[in-house]
């Protein structure tokens, strides 16, 4: 703002709030209210789980089904709208080019599906087959407290596979919420 530029996009995530229990989505929740505060006309976008060639999502666990039968889940009820990688590239083009208006949007595909569900889709979609379980949130948070000491204690030498603030993240859908801006808004199908 200060060198005069016109028009700001931030790239945020769906659950960003800076009261919310999760570390990641508190911090994204203020990001945003920095950013507004600095450049009050910007343009937000909160993505819910990013699909394509190269996802970090799907490719992981897609990884995790070709080594074992079993694919544990924390937060197998939690609702994803999956997002195409290059919908979300499309909005945020509009935003940096001043085809978008200011504000905040929440990009999700057309549908809803629980985590689980994603999962068993890949499975068929890898030609995979798995047992897919859920791991209980009581449960899962031990596990993701002990990974975390495992890493700090090795100094973030070992990256352990979950997080307690994952664990805590995924209890939240990550579904398009209302009074906000959508594909729709931006004429994106």
């Amino acid at each position: 703002a200060e060198e005069g530029a016109l028009r700001l996009v931030q790239i945020s995530a769906i659950g960003a709030d800076s009261d919310a229990p999760s570390t990641y989505a508190r911090t994204k929740g203020l990001g945003e209210e920095a950013v507004l505060e600095a450049f009050p006309t910007a343009m937000i976008v909160r993505p819910s789980i990013i699909f394509g060639h190269e996802d970090e999502f799907f490719n992981r666990f897609a990884g995790m089904a070709r080594m074992a039968p079993l694919l544990p889940l924390v937060g197998a009820s939690t609702r994803f709208q999956p997002v195409y990688v290059d919908d979300v590239a499309a909005a945020i083009q509009m935003g940096v080019t001043g085809r978008a208006e200011p504000g905040i949007y929440e990009l999700g595909g057309p549908d809803v599906s629980t985590f689980r569900e994603l999962m068993r889709e890949m499975l068929v979609v890898i030609r995979r087959r798995g047992l897919v379980l859920n791991t209980p949130m009581p449960v899962a948070k031990l596990m993701g407290r002990a990974f975390d000491l495992v890493r700090n204690g090795t100094g973030g030498f070992i990256r352990p596979p979950l997080t307690y603030d994952q664990v805590v993240n995924l209890g939240r859908d990550s579904v398009v919420g209302d009074g906000v801006g959508t594909f729709a808004d931006l004429g994106i199908r």
